[in-house]
C-alpha cells in the first residue's frame, strides 16, 4: 500500500539520519525528475512510429533508436544541473565531465528495453551514484563507491526502486500530482521459490552446468531439485528485477557461445552494479557466477558480464551447478575462471 511519504521525504529522513547522504539527495532527486519526464514522453501518441525509425549503434555495437538518445538527453540534461562530477551513460562513447569538485558521479542506462515499447511491455532506466572522479573509476572497487542505485520501471505504472545502502525501497508515480510517494516498507526478496528466468532459445550456446540446472528445473519433482518450476521471461531487465524483487527465484543471462556473448551482454558499470546493490539490499544475491557483482572490478567503460540475481538460496543453488564436481570436467568455462572471462 502507498504511504503518504514522498520520495522527498523519504530522502529527507534519511539524510538526517546519515549526513553523508546530504549530497546524494539532490542528485536522486534529480534523477526521478528526468524519469517523471522521460515517462510523460513515454506514453505520448505517435512514440511508437518514432521508436521504429532507423537508428545508428551505439558505441558498444547495440542499435540506438532516436528514444535512446532523448533518454539520454532527458537525464545528461538534469544532471548538467547538479553537483555531479560525471556521468557515464551506456549511450555516450565516453564519460562526461561535468563537475570535477563533486562528491559523486553517475553511471546510467536511460532506457533499458526501449524496442520493447511497441509490444506495451515495461521498460525502464537503470543507475548507479557512485563516490570520486571518473579519472578513477576503472580498475576500481566498484562496490565500495556506490553509494545509491536503483532503477525506474515504466509500465502499467511508473515505480522507483531505490537503495542509499540502508534497505531497498519502492515509490510510486502519483500522475495528478506528479510525486513520488513510498509504498510500503523496506523489500525482502522473497525465498523458497520456484521460478527462474532465462532466454531458452540460447539453451544450445550455454555452458554444460547452466543446461544441467536448467534441466533439473524442468524436471520437477522428478529431478535432483525435488520441485515444481515456473519459467519467467518478460525480455526487459527492470520488469525481471522488479519481478524479483516482488516474489523471488532467480534471472540467468549467463555467457555462451556465440560471437560477443562469451561474457553475456549485460554492462556491468550501468545494468549489473546497481541492481546488485539493490537485490543486495533487499536480501538478494547477484554474482557472476564466479564472484560477487560488488566485488567486480571495471576494466573498460562498456565491460559486459554474466549476471545471475535472485533469491540467496536459488543463487546458491546456480552456483552449486557452475562449480560443482558433476559438471567441472566438460562445461565451456564461460562462467568460470574470471581470466577466462576477460579475453
Amino acid at each position: 500500500m502507498a504511504s503518504s511519504r514522498t520520495l522527498d521525504q523519504f530522502l529527507s529522513s534519511a539524510a538526517q539520519r546519515d549526513p553523508a547522504l546530504d549530497q546524494l539527495v539532490p542528485i536522486v532527486q534529480g534523477i526521478a525528475g528526468a524519469g517523471i519526464s522521460l515517462s510523460r514522453l513515454i506514453s505520448r501518441h505517435g512514440l511508437i512510429d518514432y521508436v521504429e525509425k532507423a537508428g545508428a549503434e551505439n558505441s558498444d555495437g547495440d542499435l540506438q533508436t532516436p528514444l535512446d538518445i532523448l533518454a539520454h538527453n532527458i537525464f545528461e540534461s538534469a544532471l548538467n544541473q547538479l553537483p555531479v562530477s560525471f556521468l557515464a551513460s551506456e549511450e555516450r562513447a565516453e564519460i562526461l565531465e561535468i563537475d570535477p569538485r563533486a562528491a559523486y558521479g553517475v553511471a546510467i542506462d536511460p532506457l533499458d528495453g526501449s524496442s520493447n515499447i511497441e509490444t506495451n511491455m515495461s521498460i525502464g532506466t537503470i543507475f548507479s551514484v557512485l563516490s570520486g572522479s571518473a579519472e578513477d573509476l576503472l580498475e576500481q572497487d566498484l562496490g565500495s563507491r556506490q553509494k545509491a542505485a536503483g532503477f525506474l520501471v515504466y509500465g502499467p505504472q511508473t515505480r522507483l526502486v531505490l537503495t542509499c545502502g540502508a534497505g531497498t525501497f519502492i515509490f510510486l508515480l502519483e500522475p495528478d500530482t506528479q510525486q513520488f510517494y513510498q509504498v510500503g516498507d523496506a523489500v525482502t526478496v522473497p525465498s523458497k521459490q520456484r521460478e527462474f528466468a532465462i532466454n531458452t532459445s540460447n539453451y544450445r550456446f550455454w555452458d554444460d552446468s547452466v543446461r544441467q540446472f536448467i534441466d533439473d528445473c524442468i524436471a520437477g519433482e522428478d529431478g535432483p531439485l525435488g520441485e515444481d518450476f515456473n519459467m519467467r521471461w518478460n525480455a526487459s531487465l527492470v520488469a525481471e528485477a522488479y519481478r524479483i524483487l516482488m516474489r523471488g527465484g532467480v534471472f540467468l543471462y549467463p555467457g555462451d557461445s556465440r560471437p560477443g556473448y562469451q561474457n553475456g551482454r549485460l554492462r556491468l558499470l550501468y545494468e549489473a552494479l546497481p541492481l546488485a546493490f539493490v537485490v543486495e539490499q533487499a536480501g538478494g544475491m547477484a554474482s557472476d557466477g564466479n564472484q560477487r557483482i560488488l566485488e567486480s572490478k571495471l576494466v573498460s567503460l562498456h565491460e559486459r558480464i554474466p549476471l545471475i540475481f535472485g533469491s540467496s538460496d536459488r543463487i546458491r543453488d546456480v552456483i552449486d551447478y557452475i562449480t560443482g564436481e558433476a559438471v567441472e570436467n566438460t562445461r565451456f568455462p564461460l562462467f568460470g575462471n574470471r581470466g577466462l572471462l576477460r579475453n
